[in-house]
């Protein structure tokens, strides 16, 4: 099942789309810093105060982003988001009902280079998240870095977006009357350094955490593939063990986030630039899998439950990957 959408033609439309997604894909590369320079800037001129109050407001709402975040559904329903969808287009496909008094951890794969099925299908209502699945509150996570920043947490936070650490987790899963998903991207930054057309390639034969944190909390997994996440954009050659490869490492470990070299096409010509392809994405949500509680799992049940998400997710992969023009000839890999 899927929400159909009639797609937008005309030429001003089709400039709107493509501005949207410029702003998205900026909004990450730039806003972050734009935010930190006017935060700054603001102490500085006579409009000092505004960052001072804020700074105080920062640090009272600092635990904000483990504490499920703080959505503005005004936000989350922008007609940009629509614009955006339609630029792909990008689709949310539902394969199985979600019981709305269940909370659910969701996996997401692949990360993309910039993961932009995950931001549309959960930090916007644009793809009709919660049409499909009625009574269900998506969060996604994000890494912590991003949440330091101000003014651009309050924007992260807007759309659903929470830090990525345990706490962070389980303030979402706990949540009795159920109604919480919270979606992981699993693969993470060092996933889309492998991101280019045609990979089937996954980190997650040793990412087993997001499993130990279901076991703990009785959570059901339910397994998520994005055909055409890692379409979208070419990526400089960056095989492992090559000079390139080495120092995006390096920097990931030391700014934990990684930088892969990517282009596109441009905004006024296709030959080159940063806006990604138009290229369809189909973000496949799978059956959810029962996960019996308990509060420390072995590494043995842990491993159990792992072996069977990946089952799992193979399985919906070889399910629907003829439906989305993938060869017959080509699997999952799990690295």
């Amino acid at each position: 099942m899927k929400v159909e959408f009639a797609p937008l033609s005309t030429p001003l439309q089709r400039r709107l789309q493509t501005a949207s997604v410029v702003q998205w894909v900026f909004s990450f590369l730039g806003l972050a810093q734009c935010c930190t320079a006017a935060f700054i800037a603001l102490f500085f001129t006579r409009f000092w105060l505004v960052s001072a109050l804020y700074a105080a407001w920062w640090f009272i709402d600092r635990e904000k982003p483990s504490k499920g975040g703080r959505r503005i559904h005004a936000l989350r329903n922008s007609i940009v988001w629509r614009y955006m969808r339609d630029y792909f287009p990008i689709t949310l496909v539902k394969t199985a009902e979600l019981d709305p008094r269940q909370n659910y951890l969701m996996g997401f794969h692949p990360h993309g280079v910039l993961a932009a099925g995950a931001f549309i299908n959960f930090c916007t209502e644009a793809s009709g998240f919660s049409t499909l699945f009625p009574g269900i509150t998506p969060h996604l996570m994000m890494l912590s870095l991003w949440f330091r920043i101000p003014f651009f947490r309050d924007y992260l936070m807007s759309g659903g977006l929470v830090s990525s650490d345990k706490e962070s987790a389980s303030y979402v899963l706990q949540k009795p009357e159920g109604g919480n998903m919270l979606a992981i991207i699993v693969g993470g930054a060092q996933e889309a350094l492998d991101a280019r057309p045609g990979s089937c390639t996954l980190l997650l034969k040793n990412r087993k955490g997001f499993v130990r944190l279901a076991i703990q909390h009785g959570t059901p997994l339910v397994p998520i593939f994005s055909f055409g996440e890692n379409d979208l954009f070419e990526q400089v050659r960056n095989p492992k063990g090559s000079w390139l490869r080495q120092l995006q490492h390096r920097l990931q470990q030391i700014m934990g986030i990684s930088l892969p070299l990517f282009h596109a096409r441009g905004i006024f010509q296709y030959s080159f630039g940063l806006v990604p392809y138009r290229r369809p994405i189909y973000t496949v949500v799978g059956k959810p899998i029962p996960v019996q509680r308990k509060k420390r799992p072995s590494e043995e049940e842990v491993d159990q439950v792992h072996q069977k998400y990946l089952n799992e997710l193979c399985k919906l992969f070889e399910e629907h990957k003829a439906k989305y023009n993938i060869p017959e000839d080509r699997h999952l890999e799990f690295i």
